[in-house]
């Protein structure tokens, strides 16, 4: 009868192992292919056309807000850059400008986060098209307790915080948080 239990305690410990492991849901895969969505820390080059007082560099603040001339808060959080400057466009041709011509682009992205077995982990400068293998590379490389085949990556989707499991070859976005846990052997 011992060794029934022993086996049991065995199996019950290497399923508690597997507990570890998530998933990514499937938004969290989907977001890659969607539209930039602006958020805190992400720094905006606005350009209205003819309007040179107007033209500048704006981050979007903590709240989510852009403020700009004339027409102060600006929501931008969430929004993409045809919505945002549509927005613009609207508030500025409420009483100030006939017709403006507004375009938006990011100027620079807010930065992705890097932590667990890596050398130097900290904040580092998003670029888009990094992979989790490019930004562990940035932040000095894996130590030699890292778990060099999958990390957790966090990501907000649609105001939800999600993580996931993923190869370190997936791609990841300016906001994310990349754990690199310590691999067992």
């Amino acid at each position: 009868m011992g060794w029934h239990r022993a086996i049991a305690v065995s199996l019950s410990l290497a399923l508690a192992g597997c507990a570890g492991y998530v998933p990514p849901p499937p938004a969290f895969h989907a977001v890659l292919n969607e539209p930039y969505r602006f958020d805190s820390g992400d720094r905006l080059r606005i350009t209205v056309f003819e309007q040179p007082s107007l033209t500048n560099s704006y981050v979007v603040d903590q709240a989510g807000y852009i403020a700009f001339p004339l027409v102060n808060l600006v929501p931008a959080r969430g929004r993409t850059a045809d919505q945002l400057a549509a927005e613009l466009g609207l508030k500025l041709r409420n009483g100030f400008l006939r017709n403006p011509d507004v375009s938006v682009e990011v100027d620079q992205y807010r930065p992705f986060f890097v932590m667990g077995e890596v050398r130097n982990a900290g904040q580092y400068p998003y670029v888009p098209g990094m992979t989790a293998q490019n930004a562990i590379a940035i932040a000095g490389g894996f130590t030699a307790r890292g778990n060099q085949s999958a990390v957790d990556i966090t990501r907000q989707i649609n105001g939800e915080v999600m993580t996931g499991r993923v190869p370190t070859s997936d791609p990841i976005r300016a906001g994310d948080t990349i754990y690199v846990r310590e691999r067992l052997f």
